[in-house]
């Protein structure tokens, strides 16, 4: 699921939390985002039953700190711990970059720990991931509590590859953001390695240091190159005395040739009308092309407002092909970045927008449209 926008620098990563039934993922969740400023998260959305069990998905946007020159977005889920719903696990595991293992501490779950671990083996290896090459990091959840198991215990039976672990109570929130920082540094590495996260820009390099700027300037022992003889009025070249050049009579100033007249070049004709596709209608359903075409002619006009109006209309509209539901579940199935959705939603109630608004609209736009694309929707006919 991870997807880097280039013009903005800017990399999304999705990092899920599994484990066994009430470990504690969706409190986790929750801490999180109580800790969070404001500013740097999105709206937290579940799905739970009377017991409080997630029996969907958690997710949750947060913009963390940037990595080199480029900021990062992770959207974080966690999946019901249910048995049988092990389909909507599957599902929420797809396109993951990370998981965290949330492991109840308490010996009576052990069973039920080894055998959530061994779901998730088996669900990665479903979507052609192996485990001991995931980014992963164990969460022994629940120490606040008296009857847990210890630490070596639980690492012995369920973190034999020997990933990162931490102590944490959810409830308190002791260790859960030192866990998310972990995951968050080891899905970044994973994302280096796979190319996807682009390098750091090159930054100009500068002497470190006054000592190895005195030893360059001292170390330069080429004399400065003698300025070029002057030109005496005769046009001659002035005798040269040492390494100064004397004239032989006060030189004058050379008046430069005049410029020529500028050719007219015409003026290149217009292309025809509805000949080029922009890169967002050329995307566009058959359903949607005229409000793709609309959002590009708003955009083209300098009318933002109106082109950031338009895409926000045309993404609900894409969005419903996948079905009946709130836009949080359109979005889920159709894995486009719940985060972009919730900045366009927010654009589209500003009364003043910019250039790179309405670029940022038309982004989301297009992302939407490959996702309808990749998965065959609308059917044709």
């Amino acid at each position: 699921m991870s997807s880097v926008n280039l013009m903005a620098r800017e990399v999304a990563a999705k990092i899920v939390f599994y484990g066994p039934g009430l470990s504690g993922k969706t409190t986790t969740l929750r801490k999180v985002y109580e800790t969070v400023r404001p500013a740097h998260r999105g709206e937290m959305m579940s799905i739970a039953t009377e017991g409080d069990r997630t029996l969907f998905f958690d997710f949750l946007p947060v913009k963390v700190e940037r990595v080199g020159d480029c900021s990062v977005r992770l959207a974080l889920y966690t999946v019901p711990g249910q048995v049988f719903y092990n389909a909507t696990r599957k599902l929420v595991l797809q396109g993951a970059d990370g998981v965290v293992f949330v492991a109840d501490s308490q010996e009576e779950a052990m069973d039920a720990n080894r055998e959530s671990l061994a779901n998730l083996e088996e669900n990665l290896f479903e979507h052609g991931i192996r485990l001991d090459r995931f980014p992963l990091v164990m969460q022994w959840n629940k120490r606040d509590l008296e009857n847990v198991l210890p630490v070596d215990v639980l690492r012995h039976e369920l973190n034999p590859r020997g990933v990162p672990d931490f102590e944490t109570a959810a409830s308190s929130g002791r260790g859960v953001l030192d866990t998310l920082k972990t995951i968050t540094r080891l899905v970044i590495k994973d994302l280096r390695a796979k190319r996807i996260v682009p390098p750091p820009r090159p930054m100009p390099t500068a002497p470190a240091g006054l000592e190895a700027q005195l030893t360059q300037h001292l170390n330069r022992q080429t004399p400065p190159p003698a300025p070029p003889p002057v030109m005496a009025a005769t046009g001659s070249v002035a005798p040269m005395i040492g390494p100064t050049p004397v004239p032989r009579v006060a030189p004058v100033v050379a008046m430069p040739p005049p410029r020529p007249e500028p050719v007219p070049v015409p003026a290149a004709a217009p292309p025809p009308a509805g000949k080029l596709l922009g890169p967002t209608s050329a995307l566009a359903p058959g359903d949607l092309f005229d409000h793709a075409r609309a959002a590009e002619a708003a955009f083209a006009g300098g009318d933002y407002s109106t082109c950031v109006t338009a895409c926000t209309d045309a993404v609900r509209r894409a969005m419903a092909f996948a079905g009946e539901g709130t836009l949080a579940q359109q979005a889920f199935l159709l894995h486009v970045h719940g985060a972009d959705l919730l900045r366009l939603m927010g654009l589209s109630t500003q009364p003043h927008l910019r250039v790179d608004d309405a670029a940022f609209a038309l982004y989301v736009l297009m992302q939407v449209f490959v996702r309808l694309n990749a998965i065959g929707l609308p059917n044709a006919g």
